[in-house]
C-alpha cells in the first residue's frame, strides 16, 4: 500500500485577529472566485495565445484542459490534505501553488511552458477549493450562518465562470493576454496573507495520504476526459481512443479497489451510502456538464455568427451572472423553511427549460431574442441549485471527511463539466461534418469554377454556407446537453429525498435517505 504518514493530531487554532466573519468570508469566497474564473478567462484570450506561442488548432484545446483536468483529478487528494494537515494550512499553500503558477504562465515563452502552468495551476486550485469550502464549515455555525456563508460562496462559484469571460476580454482588449494570469498574482499574495489573520485553524487528524487511491482516480478521470476529446477528432474507432477509454475503465477499477482495501482511503466509499449524498453527487455531475456547454457554445455563437468583440462577448454574460447570484442568495436564505428538495428540483427545471430554448438556436437567432431568455433560465437554475446542492453533501459528515465531501462535490462538478463538454464537442463535431457535406454541395451548385478551387484547397467554405455549419453543430450540442439536464431533474425527483437540513441538535443516521 502507497501511502504516506501524517502528522499527529493537533487542535484547531483561532484567527490571530480574532473572529471577523465578513472578512473571513470574503477571503474565502475571492479564492474559490480566483480558483473559478480562471476555467474561463483564458477563453477569451485563446486567439491572441495560438498566434503568440504558436499552438496548432489543435493543441490549444488544451490550454483550457490542462487545467480543468488536473483540477478536476487532485480535487480528492486536496480536500483530504486538508483533513489531515488543517485545511488553513493546505489552502494557503494551494493559493501560493496557484499564484506562482499564474506567474508562469503570464511569462511563458512556449506553448509547452504554458501548459506545464497551466497544470501547475490546476494543481494549486485543487489544493485550495476543496479547503475553502470544508474552512466555512470550520468558521461558521451549524444553521442560518452557515447558510448565508454557503449562499455567497456557491453565488461567487456559480458567477465566476460569466465574471470569467467577462474579465478576461477586458484584459484582452485593454492590456495583453498575459493578464490573464498576472492578474491571479496580488490576489493569491493578498489571500496567503490575510488568511492566518481572520480565518480559524481546523484540527488535523491523524491519518495517511492514500498515493495510490489519487493516482488512479486521477489518472483514469484524466483518461476517460481525453478519449472523449480524442474521439472529437479522430472517431471512436480510433486505437487511442480505444485505448484510453480502456485505460480509463482499467484505472477507476482499481481505484475502487483500491478504496474498499485500504484503512484511510482517499474517497471513502461509505459517503455514497447515504441516497441524499449520492444524489447530490449525480444532480452536480449533470449540471455541470449543461453549465459547461452554455459558456463554450454561447462564446462561440455570438464571436462567430453575432459578430461581438471579446469585450462585448463579456459583457453579454453579466445577466447570467447576475441571475445566479440572485437565486443563490434566495435560495440560502430560505432553506430552513423550505429545505433543500424544492430548490433543486425547481433549479434542474429551469436548467433544462434554459438548455431546451438554446438548443432552437439558428442563423436568425438575436442575442435578445433567442440568447439572453435562455442564458437567465440557466442562471436562476444554477443559482437555485449550488447552495442545496452542497448542504446535501456535507449534511451529516463526520468533521474529519468534511474534506473529502467536499472535495467529492467539486470533483464531480469540474469532471462533469469536462466529460459533458468533450461529449458536446464529439456531437458538435459530428453534426457539423454531416453538415458540411450537405453544404459543400448546395454551394458547388452555385460556385464559379474558381470559387470551387479555392474551397477545395482551402477545406473552408465562404459565409453564409459556414455560418449553417456552425449553428447546425451547436443546436446539435445542445440537443445532447438536455439529456444531462433531464437526467439531473429525474435525480432531483426521484433521488434526493431530503426535505430539510438537519438542526445541529439532530442526530439523524446517515444513510437513511430521509
Amino acid at each position: 500500500m502507497a501511502t504516506s504518514r501524517a502528522l499527529a493530531t493537533a487542535p484547531p487554532a483561532t484567527a490571530r485577529r480574532g473572529q471577523h466573519p465578513g472578512i473571513a468570508l470574503t477571503v474565502i469566497a475571492a479564492t474559490q472566485l480566483m480558483v473559478v474564473l480562471d476555467i474561463t478567462i483564458v477563453n477569451i484570450a485563446l486567439p491572441h495565445i495560438q498566434q503568440a506561442l504558436k499552438f496548432n488548432t489543435t493543441d490549444l484545446s488544451w490550454v483550457i484542459n490542462a487545467y480543468t483536468l488536473t483540477f478536476g483529478g487532485l480535487l480528492l487528494l486536496g480536500g483530504r490534505a486538508g483533513d489531515i494537515l488543517g485545511r488553513r494550512r493546505v489552502f494557503v499553500v494551494g493559493v501560493l501553488v496557484f499564484g506562482a503558477a499564474s506567474l508562469l504562465g503570464g511569462v511563458a515563452q512556449s506553448s509547452a511552458w504554458l501548459l506545464a502552468a497551466r497544470a501547475l495551476q490546476g494543481l494549486g486550485g485543487a489544493i485550495a477549493s476543496p479547503t475553502a469550502l470544508a474552512l466555512i464549515a470550520t468558521n461558521f455555525k451549524e444553521g442560518p450562518e452557515r447558510n448565508r456563508a454557503f449562499g455567497v460562496f456557491s453565488a461567487v462559484a456559480g458567477a465566476g465562470g460569466a465574471i470569467g469571460l467577462l474579465l478576461g476580454g477586458m484584459l484582452t482588449s485593454w492590456l495583453s493576454w498575459r493578464w490573464v494570469f498576472f492578474v491571479n498574482v496580488p490576489i493569491g499574495i493578498a489571500i496567503a496573507l490575510l488568511a492566518p489573520l481572520y480565518i480559524n485553524e481546523s484540527e488535523r487528524h491523524p491519518g495517511r495520504f492514500d498515493l495510490i487511491g489519487a493516482f488512479t482516480a486521477t489518472a483514469g478521470m484524466v483518461s476517460l476526459v481525453y478519449g472523449f476529446i480524442r474521439a472529437s477528432d479522430h472517431g471512436w474507432t480510433d486505437a487511442v481512443t480505444l485505448a484510453a477509454f480502456s485505460l480509463a475503465v482499467a484505472l477507476l477499477a482499481a481505484f475502487i479497489l483500491n478504496e474498499r482495501r485500504v484503512p484511510q482511503p482517499i474517497t471513502p466509499l461509505h459517503l455514497f451510502r447515504d441516497r441524499n449524498r449520492s444524489g447530490a453527487y449525480g444532480l452536480m455531475l449533470c449540471v455541470a456538464a449543461a453549465m459547461f456547454s452554455i459558456f463554450f457554445f454561447i462564446t462561440l455563437f455570438v464571436q462567430e455568427i453575432l459578430g461581438f468583440s471579446p469585450l462585448r462577448a463579456g459583457f453579454a454574460f453579466l445577466p447570467i451572472s447576475a441571475a445566479i447570484i440572485a437565486a443563490a442568495q434566495f435560495a440560502a436564505r430560505n432553506q430552513l423553511r423550505y429545505g433543500p428538495k424544492p430548490f433543486l428540483l425547481t433549479g434542474s427545471v429551469l436548467v433544462l427549460a434554459g438548455v431546451a430554448w438554446a438548443s432552437r438556436i439558428d442563423l436568425d437567432t438575436t442575442y435578445v431574442g433567442g440568447i439572453l431568455g435562455p442564458t437567465l433560465l440557466f442562471g436562476f437554475g444554477m443559482g437555485s441549485i449550488f447552495v442545496p446542492v452542497m448542504l446535501t453533501a456535507v449534511s451529516r459528515v463526520a468533521p474529519h471527511e468534511t474534506g473529502a465531501a467536499t472535495g467529492m462535490l467539486n470533483t464531480t462538478q469540474q469532471v462533469g463539466g469536462s466529460l459533458g463538454l468533450s461529449i458536446l464537442v464529439t456531437v458538435y463535431g459530428t453534426a457539423s461534418r454531416n453538415e458540411a457535406r450537405q453544404q459543400v454541395g448546395k454551394f458547388l451548385q452555385q460556385a464559379t469554377p474558381q470559387q470551387a478551387q479555392q474551397v477545395r484547397a482551402t477545406g473552408r467554405l465562404p459565409a453564409p454556407y459556414s455560418s449553417e455549419v456552425l449553428v447546425h453543430g451547436i443546436a446539435a450540442a445542445f440537443q445532447m446537453g438536455l439529456v444531462f439536464a433531464a437526467l439531473a431533474v429525474v435525480i432531483a425527483a426521484l433521488v434526493i429525498k431530503v426535505r430539510r437540513v438537519p438542526a445541529p441538535t439532530e442526530v439523524t443516521p446517515a444513510g437513511d435517505g430521509t
